[in-house]
Order: C-alpha cells, then structure tokens, then sequence
C-alpha cells in the first residue's frame, strides 16, 4: 500500500512512496518495429507503452510495419525508438491494430465506431449485438464488419 516517506535532502518533504506496479503481460502497438522487437513511435504522444513493456514479465509488441533496424534512421531519429528489444517478448505486424484509437501519422481516431462502441458497453443486449457484429470472428470479419459500419454512416 501506500506510505509516506520524508526526502532525504534538505527540504525534508514528505513524499507518497508505492510499490512498483508489475504487469504479468504488456500489449502496445506502434507504427513500425523490427523482428527483434525494437519499437518506433511516429506520433506525437508515446503513451507509457515503453514503460508497460518494462514493467511485465511479457510484453508483446504489435506494429503497423515491420521493417528492418535500418529503416529507423530515416524517419524522426533516435528521439523515436521508443521500446527497446530487451523488454519485448514477441513482435507481430498487425496493420491497423489500434483501431479505433489512433496510431499518428498512419491514422486517427475512429470517432464514430469509438461512440458505437461506448454506447454498446453501456447496454448489455447492445454490448451483444456489438460482440456478435465485431467481436466474434477473426481479423479479417472485423474488417470487413468495420468498413460495412464505415459505410453506414457516409
């Protein structure tokens, strides 16, 4: 639990001291890491994934594009690699794998399924309908089941 300690230096100010958080599994997705499971973030907020993949005792790392440890050169720079191989268990391409978040610069949120998919948790026969429609098929069906949404909504 939490405790409070009092600073070692002059000040002497109490701080709030808590034990280390430990994952047993961390899942992030970025836009582009290699096979050994160095991870780049392109966008603007680099989230804690760095962090989650330190703090588990698996972390798995899913990416737009994976691409070879040369290519992290060319765009953003050193500032972008974010996750480094030490921490991750695994590594899988999974284009598009933060919908209906946003994985910046390759695509934003997805507003209109994110409100969907809210609205559906808030009601459990929608919530099944929304699993049913979404989430009971592979990754191909929910493809196809988003751009069939997508449509709907045009």
């Amino acid at each position: 639990g939490l405790r409070t300690v009092r600073s070692p230096y002059e000040d002497g100010e109490e701080l709030v001291a808590v034990p280390a958080l430990r994952l047993d599994v961390a899942l992030v997705h970025l836009n582009r890491a290699d096979a050994r499971g160095n991870g780049q973030c392109l966008g603007p907020d680099p989230y804690f994934d760095d962090l989650f993949c330190e703090a588990a005792a698996e972390a798995y790392l899913s990416c737009e594009r994976v691409v070879a440890t040369a290519e992290f050169a060319d765009p953003g720079g050193p500032r972008t690699l974010l996750v480094r191989r030490h921490a991750v268990t695994g590594v899988i391409e999974a284009p598009g794998g933060a919908h209906f978040t946003s994985c910046a610069p390759d695509y934003g949120r997805d507003e209109a399924f994110q409100t969907a998919y809210a609205k559906a948790a808030a009601d459990p026969g929608a919530w099944r309908e929304f699993t049913e429609r979404f989430l009971s098929g592979d990754e191909r069906r929910y493809r196809a089941a988003v751009a069939a949404f997508g449509r709907e909504g045009a």
